[in-house]
């Protein structure tokens, strides 16, 4: 059988049997895949909790005969062991996960992908705050062309007065043609400054403004995959 090894973070996991799992990963070099872990519910398994969701890990696997592919090697990359330990960091970490499964394509190599991920990961590890995630759905939503008009009014293009942001017709509102969520200043600040990549300059802001921008993105998100996401995107922390 051939041999694959991979980069993948887990994305998520479904029983198989009685000791077995279907692992769903999005791999670095083949996009999301599906695979089963052996025995891998076992108290005894080899490997341990290197499986769950938000786990990133060197992967070794074999090419069966079906569809799926068989888990043989786990090796984990990064430990994330705060975030496995505080609610709010999981929470976070399962909102980004939930994200990329309805982004990514199954066996569709998406390499950018695959490292937004990481990095979002990492970033929930080391410096969390209720502006991660959102900004993580708005990087995303750009990189698949879909980001927000945020320098004029999407509506008419009066550039002054912007108030509101409405995803359904792609962007800030003037007072006039305001259609959408309500949005002050500082928020609208927030949300240039991610559009530009300045992400790190703005993940301390004041709470108000990391609140409209949460809402932004999620239903910014949802609307794009034309479905309710299960787990907020850290809103309210």
């Amino acid at each position: 059988m051939p041999l694959i090894r991979d980069s993948a973070v887990v994305l998520r996991t479904h029983k198989l049997g009685e000791a077995d799992r279907i692992i769903v990963l999005m791999t670095e070099g083949r996009g999301k895949v599906r695979a089963v872990a052996k025995g891998v519910r076992r108290t005894a398994s080899k490997f341990g909790s290197r499986l769950e969701p938000g786990g990133h890990v060197a992967v070794q696997l074999h090419e069966g005969r079906s569809e799926l592919l068989i888990v043989t090697q786990a090796v984990r990359i990064d430990t994330f062991s705060e975030s496995r330990a505080d609610l709010d960091r999981m929470a976070a970490v399962a909102a980004t996960l939930e994200a990329v499964e309805h982004l990514s394509n199954e066996g569709g190599r998406d390499t950018r992908l695959y490292r937004m991920c990481v990095g979002v990961l990492r970033t929930i590890e080391e410096r969390p705050g209720p502006l991660v995630v959102p900004a993580f759905y708005l990087r995303l939503l750009q990189a698949d062309g879909v980001g927000l008009e945020l320098e004029r009014c999407v509506s008419c293009g009066e550039r002054a007065e912007l108030v509101a942001v409405d995803p359904a017709v792609g962007g800030a509102q003037c007072r006039s043609c305001a259609t959408g969520m309500a949005l002050g200043a500082d928020a609208l600040g927030v949300l240039r400054a991610v559009s530009e990549g300045r992400v790190n300059d703005v993940l301390g802001s004041a709470p108000v403004a990391a609140g409209e921008v949460a809402r932004v993105a999620q239903v910014s998100m949802e609307a794009h995959l034309e479905r309710r996401l299960r787990v907020p995107g850290a809103t309210g922390w």
